[in-house]
């Protein structure tokens, strides 16, 4: 996001979180779900939205929804259910294998602390602006929700010096850390980016991993005609929340810092689940989801 840029929840970036929500509510309510998020319905309830964002299946066809974006709705509760499904199966995983330090960068309205059943001695930082993390912790603890891990939230600017107020809140350096960044890299300016990237390696024993979801086009994900029409409906400007600018490669930054890369595509994450391709292009066209080890430095 621009140096400029605040948002809370029913705003700007915020609207995205709570559309994020709301497809994780959609798939949520499918007799055959690939994720179960009993918070995500609620979230999206407490925000009241100034447009209604459909929480259930049947939502998606709301009196009045036009087809494009009844379609935009479908690619994303779709996309949604697939892209949670397998970042929840990262940190399981993960955890199974012993690392059990987590951080999620860019937290939003992410419920993983809550609704994954983490190992015992398993400790999760979420990272994301004060006004969201407040958000999301009242209306869950309202509705009596616990976290199933040692829960610790950093309200931090990802644009500060976030390292810093991480170690702060007592993240171990010489532990290694499954780290999360989901819905992140296209608001940050490309020199962020870097910066982030760089942080996070800094930060990572050796044995570290880490999850990413990766746009390979942003300026094509402005000019989609289904995303300009959301944002007409909406009444937001989508695309002035994602930079543009000349990026370097996500998998050449990190292979450059150390890190053993393997990549997953949408089609092949929906042919594993059986689950039909999201038929809009930018979920199918353009996401990639790009997993990483840390290798010894010495080695």
């Amino acid at each position: 996001m621009s140096t400029d840029q605040q948002w809370d929840i029913v705003t700007g970036v915020g609207l995205t979180a709570l559309a994020v929500a709301a497809g994780r509510a959609v798939e949520t309510e499918r007799p055959d779900a690939l994720i179960s998020d009993p918070y995500a319905s609620r979230l999206v309830a407490a925000a009241q939205p100034p447009e209604s964002f459909p929480i259930s299946a049947d939502g998606l066809d709301l009196e009045g929804m036009e087809d494009v974006e009844k379609e935009l709705w479908t690619s994303m509760s779709g996309y949604m259910a697939l892209r949670s499904r397998v970042f929840d199966d990262f940190f399981l995983q993960a955890a199974a294998d012993g690392v059990t330090q987590a951080v999620i960068l860019a937290s939003g309205l992410d419920t993983r602390p809550y609704r994954l059943s983490w190992p015992a001695g398993t400790v999760c930082y979420e990272l994301d602006q004060p006004a969201v993390l407040d958000f999301k912790f009242r209306t869950l603890d309202e509705g009596g929700a616990t976290p199933a891990c040692t829960h610790r939230a950093v309200p931090i600017d990802l644009r500060d010096d976030w390292g810093a107020a991480l170690e702060a809140a007592g993240f171990d350096v010489e532990r290694p850390t499954a780290w999360l960044a989901e819905g992140l890299l296209p608001y940050l300016p490309p020199d962020a980016e870097v910066r982030l990237l760089r942080e996070m390696t800094r930060l990572s024993a050796p044995g570290s991993r880490c999850a990413i979801e990766r746009i390979d086009d942003v300026a094509r994900i402005i000019d989609d005609p289904q995303i300009r029409a959301m944002s007409g409906k909406m009444n937001f400007d989508f695309q002035a929340l994602l930079p543009q600018g000349e990026r370097e490669p996500v998998d050449a930054q990190l292979t450059g810092q150390g890190w053993e890369l393997t990549e997953r595509l949408v089609s092949d994450i929906a042919a594993e689940f059986d689950r039909p391709m999201p038929p809009a292009e930018m979920f199918t066209e353009h996401a990639r989801h790009t997993f990483g080890r840390l290798v010894p430095r010495n080695g």
